[in-house]
């Protein structure tokens, strides 16, 4: 017996569940400063993958930071496990592979090198909006 993803519970049960997940992950990278958030729908294009978060910082210590906030708060929020991850010692491209959302932190060379937005331009756009203002770090 073959298994589909409709026979699956989960997708039953939680069918936006990749979009939530994608949108939380973009509004982390909100809360961190990130810049240039755009959330990309795959959904009709490939069955790869569901979504693309394509996020700009301006440092690799941003970078880093924003990096480790969305797996931390994927993990916390959603029981998401980061399958892979790619780029993050040289800190100027970074992909973190969740299995149905993959995100793409990048400086602003790589993000205008890769011009990921134009290689998909025939799927669609979310329209997230952020729930708060990026958090700004207290100094005691």
């Amino acid at each position: 017996m073959a298994i589909t993803a409709s026979s699956l519970p989960a997708a039953q049960e939680f069918p936006h569940r990749s979009l939530n997940t994608a949108i939380a992950a973009a509004q982390v990278a909100h809360e961190n400063r990130g810049r240039d958030i755009v959330l990309l729908d795959l959904r009709e294009m490939t069955a790869v993958f569901d979504f693309f978060l394509l996020v700009t910082g301006s440092s690799t210590r941003q970078l880093h930071a924003i990096a480790d906030e969305i797996e931390h708060s994927l993990k916390d929020r959603f029981n998401d496990k980061l399958i892979g991850m790619e780029g993050y010692a040289a800190g100027t491209w970074i992909l973190q592979d969740y299995g149905d959302i993959v995100v793409h932190l990048f400086d602003d060379k790589a993000r205008d090198y890769y011009a990921l937005e134009q290689l998909w331009t025939g799927c669609k756009r979310i329209d997230w909006q952020p729930t708060e203002a990026p958090h700004i770090a207290k100094i005691d």
